[in-house]
């Protein structure tokens, strides 16, 4: 097992978080600062760019507890053997698909179990799809499939022009009828944000509307998400942590080419 023998510190200080919370739009801004914990410590501008004031309800973050808290620890620790990264990473994003399925519709059903009775329950609602941003999103796609086995996913790749350094569309695919979809669009690392705003514009080209857009993500520095928030209002992230310095080595170490 990953940090066998190992402690994590209590990042929590002593405060407690439930066992199951499902909707956290409105997170406190406690939550917020634990994990603002780089090398140096941040200026009072950095702490004041993730509050959710200033980033809104768009903006949900996973409560932190100490599994997800050791989860982005060996993510983040340079003398992770790639076999723990890949197995930690998975776990992770499986946490991050399993909250993103909690914020599509659902509706009210009810079915009758093998003993009569009738149970009232919900169903979500058809009419959702994945799409990746290229490469390193493709690693959550597993996590969606073994959600969501039928799911449809399709596929961005933007890269940085030689010349201009601009995020550039190189390939889009998506299902024919993405524009009557919810999108959960994923890509893991948010650093500039610069990529997650060409792919939103590439959805919105084909009738996508923003507000339809549930943006999967692992890790995030303040500048990457209010960067999109403010190009894209209606648009929601998910994410697990928004901290100065991300973890940009993530899609080199899962897919093994550092």
């Amino acid at each position: 097992m990953p940090c066998h023998n190992q402690q994590l510190n209590n990042v929590t200080s002593g405060q407690e978080h439930p066992m199951k919370q499902v909707r956290f739009a409105n997170s406190s801004s406690s939550s917020v600062s634990a994990v603002l914990q780089p090398n140096s410590e941040p200026s009072d501008d950095t702490t004041e760019s993730v509050s959710q004031e200033n980033l809104g309800p768009q903006l949900k973050l996973l409560p932190l507890n100490d599994q997800i808290r050791e989860l982005q620890t060996i993510i983040r620790d340079k003398s992770t053997s790639r076999g723990d990264f890949v197995f930690c990473a998975d776990r992770l994003i499986r946490l991050v698909v399993e909250e993103g399925l909690n914020q599509l519709p659902y509706s009210e059903c009810t079915v009758t179990t093998p003993t009569g009775y009738k149970y009232e329950g919900v169903k979500f609602e058809r009419g959702n799809c994945g799409v990746s941003i290229m490469r390193s999103g493709e690693a959550m796609e597993q996590g969606l499939r073994d959600c969501c086995r039928s799911i449809r996913i399709g596929k961005i790749l933007i890269q940085s022009d030689e010349e201009t350094q601009k995020a550039k569309v190189y390939y889009a695919k998506f299902p024919p009828d993405v524009y009557r979809r919810k999108v959960l669009l994923m890509y893991p690392i948010l650093s500039t944000g610069n990529t997650v705003i060409e792919a939103v514009r590439v959805l919105i080209e084909h009738g996508v509307q923003p507000r339809h857009i549930i943006l999967l993500s692992l890790f995030s520095t303040p500048h990457g998400a209010k960067s999109i928030i403010q190009e894209f209002p209606d648009i929601t992230i998910l994410t697990t942590e928004v901290h100065p310095v991300a973890p940009t080595h993530f899609g080199q170490r899962y897919f093994g080419t550092d």
